[in-house]
Formats: structure tokens, C-alpha cells, sequence
């Protein structure tokens, strides 16, 4: 497997596809790598030698696009500050509800978690 950027990246799919893997680098970003390094677009990720590598991570870190490590630290420090400064979107986090004015009454299951029923159960006799 192909090691880029401290991430493993798939060695049997398309180079376009591997980089993905990549947090930070979508389905633009990997394609728009692959054309300025000069690519096979259908070559696999386990065809790329050193040199290619190398060139990929050099187009990367010349965009100046922050990825992996630092992306995830920019996120989670957002995310603190919300909650910090106690805004609506930063309660909401807090709590693990819905942040972006979905209703609860009925869904919302994913974020919430599974239903906490309360109530009385019954004893077989």
C-alpha cells in the first residue's frame, strides 16, 4: 500500500479514487492532482513509484491546502470555540442534537442515538 502523507492509501483502485482517502482532498482536489502531476487517470495506486509520489505530495503542499492532521486539529478547535463561547450551534453540539434546525420531535435518530425508553416493564408470571 501506497504511503502518503501519513495515510495508507488503497493499492487496488484508481489513483483518483486512493487519494480520497486523503482527509481533505475530495473528488476535485484528487483529479485536479492527477492532471497536474500527468497521470494515467485509470493507472492503480500500486503503479506509482517513488518519483510520482513524491510529485503528488509536492503538488499538495504547493497549493498550501491543509490536510489530515492539521485539517481534523481546525475542525475540533472550531467546534470547542462554538461551545465555549455557548452559541445556539455550540449547546446543540454539547448536547449531541440536531445543529442545523432539523426536527427532533420524530427523527433525528442518528445523532440522538437509540431510543431511551422509560417506562414500566412487564414480569412474566
Amino acid at each position: 500500500m501506497p504511503r502518503l502523507l501519513g495515510v495508507e492509501i488503497p493499492a487496488k483502485k484508481k489513483i483518483a479514487y486512493s487519494l480520497r482517502y486523503i482527509f481533505g482532498v475530495g473528488p476535485t482536489r484528487a483529479d485536479q492532482v492527477v492532471k497536474e502531476v500527468g497521470l494515467d487517470p485509470d493507472m492503480r495506486a500500486q503503479d506509482l513509484t517513488e518519483e510520482q509520489l513524491n510529485k503528488i505530495l509536492n503538488v499538495i503542499t504547493e497549493h498550501k491546502w491543509v490536510v489530515e492532521g492539521d485539517l481534523r486539529r481546525e475542525h475540533a478547535a472550531n467546534l470547542k470555540r462554538l461551545q465555549a463561547i455557548n452559541c445556539y450551534r455550540g449547546i446543540r453540539h454539547r448536547r449531541s442534537l440536531p445543529v442545523r434546525g432539523q426536527r427532533t420531535s420524530t427523527n433525528a435518530r442518528t445523532r440522538k442515538g437509540p431510543r431511551k425508553t422509560v417506562g414500566v416493564t412487564k414480569t412474566k408470571e
